[in-house]
């Protein structure tokens, strides 16, 4: 090997040489940062989570075998004498024992968990990491945002440090302690997929949605960050198999803090309300009412003399700002709304007919929940087809009008093969509304010279009233009539 070839070769090995250490000291650096390590964090937390047991008994009438057993009851001599009474039967049964999980929130004993884990328990039991059990008395819950608040006569119990959890990141670590399926004290890793979440039916809670591993038993436990600071409350899973699918979501430690402190001064919580249903606007539907784009919560009905009655707002309205903050969702609403005490007022800025109007609403309170009727009308009279929607309509009568309280609005009979439009038999059209303009519907023969009028292209909306709910219905195109040869 001549002199310049050995020259070469080393300067080749000193550049490989280079290039491995750069390559392994820019991976341990990666994994440095994007690995971090668990284990302080659960050796210095894990003491102040707790596993949370629940009793409830069943108080239905004594049992024979499964078989309800009245001794006034006429059968009873007959099942007595040829069903053996199994052992324990003819008592009232106990046990249905369910198991999750909570955190300590002071020394002197507050436990937080979720409002579903305790839920109809006549006992509850919380389990420390020192294996010591406490009888805990439900000092409240409040099942709108799935947050209870337990108390332990115990004092010097290891509380967690809170975090904020409006200060979290999508992509951040975050840690949940608990106990999935009874297994103690399990510690499992992810991070933050989203933030503000709205899940079906849980319109008050903006959810942090995380990859962390949550199974059943986990409900209540702690979501921390890496500092080791509560951020969240493990509250749900989306899954459809029962068991972890990769996204989980936990109840902001922000919310429900301020949740518990209610239900510690006074035994309950209070969530704000405006008597409005809402529903999400979409393009077509921004087209129809002349929006210049998506966004809003649209108002399908308001409650008589309620808080947004009272204030001016109206069916049709589209809120687009609520005490200084822009709605780009519906969902936004009710958690801006709930979050307010009863009795604040509050600007909403609406859009209307093409105009921006501003109203001052006072926040009422949330009572129980009304279960609507959901009675569909019969038939009424003048039934006839509207071809261009693909149905069949008829008047309502005046008996119809008076029963369902109603000045206007003729009811869908029926439903053509091949109509686009997201309509049921039974639903009462009340209003249309196309380019910013809205007309009540008073007849079938009204209501067929507006869609003939429409421009084709242009969206419409029907409000229509469905067991007893108000909701908008978009027609993204009305089809222009075709001429046709007889």
């Amino acid at each position: 090997m001549t002199l310049e070839m050995n020259q070469s070769y080393k300067r080749f090995l000193q550049v490989c040489l280079l290039c491995l250490s750069l390559s392994v000291s820019g991976l341990t650096q990666a994994q440095s940062r994007g690995l971090p390590d668990f284990v302080e964090l659960a050796e210095k937390q894990s003491p102040s989570v707790v596993n949370i047991s629940t009793v409830q008994n069943n108080r239905g009438k004594a049992t024979n075998n499964g078989i309800p057993m009245d001794p006034s009851d006429p059968a009873y001599e007959i099942f007595r004498r040829f069903f053996p009474q199994a052992p324990g039967n003819g008592q009232p049964q106990q046990e249905n024992r369910s198991l999750g999980s909570g955190f300590i929130i002071t020394a002197d004993g507050y436990v937080m968990t979720n409002a579903h884990v305790i839920d109809g328990a006549d006992e509850v039991t919380v389990k420390l990491l020192d294996k010591r059990e406490f009888r805990a008395k439900v000092v409240g819950a409040d099942k709108r945002t799935d947050v209870a608040l337990l108390k332990i006569e115990a004092n010097g119990l290891p509380a967690v440090k809170l975090g904020d959890s409006a200060a979290l990141k999508p992509g951040e670590w975050v840690v949940a302690i608990g106990s999935p399926f009874g297994f103690e004290h399990s510690v499992t890793a992810g991070i933050v997929s989203a933030k503000g979440r709205a899940l079906p039916q849980e319109n008050y809670v903006p959810f942090i949605q995380t990859d962390v591993a949550i199974n059943p038993g986990n409900s209540g436990g702690p979501l921390f960050n890496l500092r080791g600071e509560v951020v969240g409350i493990n509250s749900q899973i989306f899954s459809r198999s029962g068991g972890f699918m990769g996204i989980s979501f936990a109840i902001p430690i922000d919310l429900a803090m301020d949740i518990q402190q209610q239900l510690r001064t006074r035994g309950r919580a209070s969530h704000g309300r405006m008597g409005v249903s809402i529903q999400e606007v979409n393009r077509e539907m921004a087209e129809a009412f002349g929006l210049p784009k998506a966004g809003g919560a649209l108002v399908n009905s308001v409650e008589p003399n309620g808080p947004a009655a009272r204030a001016g707002i109206e069916p049709g309205d589209v809120i687009i700002k609520f005490d200084g903050k822009p709605i780009t969702a519906s969902s936004d609403l009710p958690r801006m709304v709930g979050a307010m005490k009863p009795g604040a007022k509050a600007q909403a800025e609406l859009w209307r007919k093409g105009q921006v109007r501003t109203v001052t609403v006072t926040i009422g309170e949330f009572q129980d929940d009304k279960v609507a009727s959901t009675k569909q009308p019969g038939r009424g009279v003048g039934e006839a087809t509207n071809s261009r929607l693909g149905i069949a309509v008829s008047d309502l009568s005046a008996e119809q009008k008076q029963q369902m309280r109603l000045n206007a609005g003729i009811l869908v009979v029926d439903i053509r093969p091949g109509s686009r439009v997201d309509l049921r038999p039974g639903d009462i059209i009340l209003a249309v509304t196309a380019k910013g303009d809205t007309q009540d519907v008073r007849s079938v023969q009204q209501f067929n010279q507006l869609i003939a009028q429409m421009d084709g292209k242009a969206p419409a909306t029907l409000l229509i009233r469905r067991s007893n709910v108000q909701i908008f219905v978009p027609i993204p195109q009305v089809q222009s009539a075709q001429p046709s040869l007889r």
